[in-house]
């Protein structure tokens, strides 16, 4: 069994719309969110039956107190777990990485385009980022691997 450099096993941690969870704090997050949530209904719901005049507004507040019930457990398992993501800024990430990414998004989208089409404003914040050396760089190491990898391929058809 694999584990990261947290000393979790990998395959407890799964990818959610676009992040990375436990599924052990997954699983706790959902019920603490099921009992905090319902309790709030419930708690709000008996307490609003006799003091407000419908049943169908008392029920409607006791759902309005359902989703308060909703955010108060999110801020709870924001506090009892962290993040199981790895920020790297700057220039510490591994350069091969960095062009897996780039070519993954290559492939995804049939090209990556050219830096000198983007807008001033995006180029400025390109560079605060510290990426734009990187995109501009890359079309042309992607064209002088195409090339050789075509130049490669006629030598061997020879």
């Amino acid at each position: 069994m694999k584990t990261d450099s947290a000393g979790r096993a990998s395959w407890r941690l799964v990818e959610i719309w676009g992040d990375t969870a436990d599924l052990g704090h997954l699983a706790w997050s959902i019920a603490i969110g099921v009992a905090v949530s319902l309790a709030g209904f419930l708690v709000a719901s008996r307490v609003l039956a006799s003091t407000v005049g419908t049943p169908e507004l008392a029920r409607a507040y006791a759902m309005l107190a359902g989703l308060a019930g909703c955010v108060v457990s999110g801020v709870i398992c924001a506090f009892l777990f962290a993040p199981k993501r790895e920020v790297v800024e700057g220039t510490d990430a591994d350069p091969r990485w960095r062009e897996e990414v780039l070519a993954e998004l290559a492939g995804e989208h049939g090209t990556l385009g050219s830096v000198d089409d983007l807008p001033p404003s995006v180029v400025r914040e390109m560079k605060e980022l510290e990426i734009y050396d990187l995109f501009a760089s890359y079309q042309p190491r992607a064209r002088a691997r195409a090339r050789a990898a075509n130049g490669g391929a006629e030598g061997a058809a020879s």
